[in-house]
């Protein structure tokens, strides 16, 4: 989910019971009626169709006499990024204007809550134990509206079960209304130790689901520590298993920090002797925002300085079959002999490079930076001469 907005954006012609809404955008002259009226046109240009619900003009635009009379958005240069498909969330009583999906990107999330039973030491989105309930009403106006050849989708938190039975709805809607899209949800897990919990998620049968669940040590104090909650992974653990026992696929999360890394290899044995059954695991480096930067002293290790132990774990991994997979890591930091399991992982929208990376022949392959790592990054990156490819 990309959030932009600016002060700039102006509503005109409003209907008096005008609220907050989440509508489709459209840039189709020869859309139905029925569904012009609760769509917003993007003008372009030209002569606009009639009928549409609201009308969406760039201020840099002049507005012709067609449209000024129109509920009409006037939205600014930053907001040159909407396309047709896409989805937002508007405002009128308040001029915002938010993109919650676009078509054209393949990184597409939905903050399901912000409340959540962990307080990771480097969560990237820190709780807060707020009312939005308001949240789950938005997804579910919006699932109907999103394309339904989108490849991926995923909800995050907060913790998405904390809405119990309402978050199974979420994915029952997903599996109706995008039967083609892989759905993956970020979750702690442990609401799953209930079993009837785990059941009932294995019966919506979505057709290509994954959880995704973190592990952060094979002891059960270490884990504890970095999620600080008491008694959290044995409830991981065991909600693990009963996902898997009613047949929801599972990925395993580790992120790679101080705290992760001393025991990766130990870990990644734990996992292939305990947790064979899971369906991939993830690797995954460290993101610089939400608490990171207040635990940094806690949590920061140069990426360089852990390239044996990743390469042990993913080794191990590796020899049990399992399919692992490296995130969010530079490949010039990153032994070449498992070049083969790093991914482009991060979100279009937040993925840079930085100026050391100049020149580099595999930047293409590299998964680059969050644009949040300008805080702080390796001082080892170094461009990968074309030579440095035959490694591979």
């Amino acid at each position: 989910m990309l959030i932009l907005g600016s002060r700039k954006i102006e509503f005109r012609n409003a209907p008096e019971s005008a609220g907050r809404e989440v509508i489709r955008v459209s840039t189709a002259h020869n859309r139905p009626q029925p569904l012009r009226s609760t769509e917003a046109f993007l003008f372009e240009g030209g002569a606009p169709p009639e009928g549409y619900r609201w009308y969406i003009v760039s201020e840099k635009t002049e507005i012709p006499d067609s449209i000024s009379g129109k509920p009409s958005i006037i939205v600014p240069e930053t907001f040159e990024y909407l396309a047709d498909g896409d989805v937002v969330r508007i405002a009128p009583q308040s001029n915002e204007l938010r993109a919650i999906y676009r078509r054209s990107s393949s990184h597409n999330s939905f903050l399901v809550t912000e409340r959540c039973n962990h307080y990771c030491l480097m969560c990237s989105q820190p709780p807060r134990n707020v009312d939005d309930d308001w949240i789950y009403d938005e997804i579910l106006s919006a699932l109907p509206l999103i394309d339904p050849d989108t490849s991926y989708l995923c909800f995050t938190g907060g913790e998405p079960t904390i809405l119990g039975d309402r978050f199974l709805k979420l994915v029952q809607a997903s599996k109706s209304f995008l039967p083609r899209t892989s759905l993956m949800v970020l979750t702690n897990g442990r609401t799953f130790s209930d079993d009837r919990f785990s059941e009932k998620l294995g019966k919506v049968a979505h057709p290509d689901l994954m959880l995704g669940i973190p592990l952060y040590s094979d002891l059960a104090h270490i884990h504890d520590y970095v999620v600080q909650s008491d008694g959290a992974y044995d409830e991981t653990i065991r909600g693990i298993i009963n996902l898997k026992r009613h047949g929801v696929p599972v990925e395993i999360r580790v992120v790679l920090h101080k705290e992760t890394i001393p025991r990766l290899p130990q870990l990644a044995q734990f996992i292939a002797r305990n947790l064979l059954f899971a369906d991939h695991v993830a690797l995954m480096g460290l993101e610089m925002t939400g608490f990171t930067k207040a635990n940094l002293d806690k949590l920061w290790i140069d990426p360089g300085d852990y390239k044996n132990e990743l390469k042990e774990a993913v080794g191990i991994l590796d020899r049990a079959r399992m399919r692992v997979s490296i995130y969010n890591s530079q490949l010039c930091l990153t032994d070449p002999a498992i070049w083969r399991f790093t991914k482009r992982s991060i979100s279009d929208w937040k993925q840079e490079y930085m100026a050391e990376c100049d020149g580099c022949s595999v930047m293409d392959q590299c998964a680059g930076f969050f644009a949040s790592a300008k805080f702080r990054y390796s001082d080892k990156i170094t461009p990968v001469p074309e030579a440095g490819i035959n490694a591979s």
